[in-house]
């Protein structure tokens, strides 16, 4: 999020607009950042993650946004100060921007294999949170069409699917390292001839990191195979344990050298995604701009971006069908040329530059429509 919230004030700053972030945070403070301003609010932290924070009350929230008086007001969230921003009638538009979807991090993550539809009955009070917030907004967007199609299930009516995108370099450019391949490999304790898979993921339950570890270790039985898990987060501890038990699974932490990460998956033969709450899928799409074939749930948004020639799919949370998959992937991957995966990657996945530009031409024609010209 910081690296997304970064790069939209660039580049709103760059088409010439001011652009404030109104954000919760550990004292009340402003920051110049990226040609924006971020104004930080004092709040409290999120009870079942401690690195996020979330608005306490509605006073300093409102105050903040007389100050600063917006013509454009979008809100990120469902949860607390959404309510201000629903009831804030001084923009000229305002847009609901939804970048979580809960019904699939929590619920359908952690009730696995319990029936669908009593899943959808068990979280039938959000859609109708989301249904009524939706309605005080001109427009509800989110990053994925996937993600569209479960909100129009809902019953929202005026969503837009503006792909997320990405910042292609460094993966665009990033070539395999023979030397890093066999560095990494040698981590999972496998020899230089061994077949090299790579996680890039946070450490949370909706990724699902177990199915891909007991996948890989599956997958393993009948030919030499590493996995290298980037990455951090609450279940990080779990996450060594169960890797230490697996043998053949080296987790390296977070990787704050994007190019190093770069050249570790295009390095790699295949790219193992868990995930199917995503609301995008960073991971997935700066694998295939590597040029390195990807094996990921054919549920979630990852999959608009799913191709044949490239990736292999699995039903997502089920191990053994993940394991298939990758053994698919890895007998084919010989194959499946870099460059050509690169060339079907310029189609399927989205440049962070187009999602700008097109959120701001949707929030000028909204403005637009509001003035009556």
């Amino acid at each position: 999020m910081r690296t997304y919230i970064n790069a939209k004030l660039r580049a709103l700053t760059g088409a010439g607009h001011q652009a404030v972030v109104i954000a919760p945070g550990r004292a009340d403070a402003e920051q110049e950042k990226a040609g924006g301003k971020i104004v930080w609010l004092a709040s409290p932290v999120f009870p079942l993650d401690p690195r996020y924070r979330v608005f306490a009350g509605r006073a300093k929230l409102r105050s903040a946004l007389i100050r600063e008086q917006p013509d454009v007001l979008e809100c990120s969230s469902p949860w607390t100060g959404t309510g201000v921003c629903a009831a804030w009638d001084r923009a000229r538009a305002k847009a609901l921007f939804l970048h979580q979807d809960p019904v699939a991090v929590y619920g359908e993550t952690l009730l696995r294999g319990m029936d669908p539809s009593l899943i959808d009955r068990l979280f039938g009070w959000y859609r109708a949170r989301v249904r009524r917030l939706s309605a005080k907004f001109d427009v509800t967007v989110v990053g994925s069409h996937w993600y569209a199609g479960r909100l129009r299930r809902y019953g929202l009516s005026r969503v837009e699917a503006i792909p997320l995108g990405i910042t292609r370099e460094p993966f665009l450019t990033a070539a395999p390292d023979p030397a890093v391949r066999a560095r990494l490999l040698a981590a999972c304790g496998q020899k230089p001839d061994a077949r090299l898979v790579v996680a890039v993921s946070r450490h949370h339950p909706e990724k699902r990191l177990g199915t891909l570890i007991e996948a890989c270790a599956l997958a393993s039985s009948g030919r030499p195979l590493g996995l290298v898990i980037y990455g951090d987060g609450p279940l990080r501890g779990w996450v060594e344990r169960r890797a230490a038990r697996a043998g053949n699974v080296h987790v390296a932490g977070f990787a704050r050298d994007r190019r190093g990460l770069a050249t570790a998956v295009a390095s790699a033969d295949a790219l193992l995604h868990g995930s199917s709450a995503e609301t995008f899928g960073i991971a997935v799409a700066e694998a295939l701009t590597a040029g390195t074939p990807v094996v990921m749930p054919r549920q979630g948004a990852s999959a608009d971006m799913a191709d044949p020639a490239c990736t292999e799919l699995y039903d997502a949370g089920d191990s053994v069908r993940c394991a298939e998959a990758l053994l698919r992937m890895l007998d084919r991957a010989p194959t499946v040329g870099r460059a050509e995966v690169r060339q079907r990657a310029a189609g399927t996945v989205p440049d962070a530059d187009d999602h700008f530009a097109r959120l701001i031409d949707l929030y000028s024609e909204l403005v637009r429509g509001a003035r009556g010209t």
